[in-house]
């Protein structure tokens, strides 16, 4: 899900997954809230809204008329970490790797 900066009252970021129709706002206490059921028309209307009457359409036509999930909002260092995950698979598993690989070396090694 693609998600645009936003500055409107406590919105930050807003992004909209047209498929799954859900809609993520992300809020300045580093919160998201996921609204599933949502329609592209009220998508559209949020974010073409300018900045001082988005918060406003957010709280009357979103936050009161569905029901959000809450979790929090990703940092560019997660999405970071993630993509790096999916080129090299996740640093866990390569650090117990070598270390596997260094321990069946050294037991190789002494057992000789």
């Amino acid at each position: 899900m693609n998600m645009q900066k936003i500055h409107a009252g406590k919105l930050r970021a807003i992004g909209y997954d047209a498929r799954e129709r859900v809609l993520r706002v992300e809020l300045d206490d580093g919160s998201a809230i996921d609204y599933s059921g949502v329609g592209q028309e009220i998508w559209r209307r949020l974010s073409s809204a300018s900045s001082s009457a988005a918060w406003s359409f957010y709280r009357d036509n979103i936050e009161e008329e569905f029901h959000g999930k809450r979790g929090r909002a990703s940092t560019s260092s997660a999405n970071n970490r993630a993509a790096l995950d999916a080129l090299f698979g996740p640093a866990a598993s390569a650090s117990a790797s070598a270390s596997a690989s260094a321990s069946d070396s050294a037991s190789d090694s002494g057992s000789e």
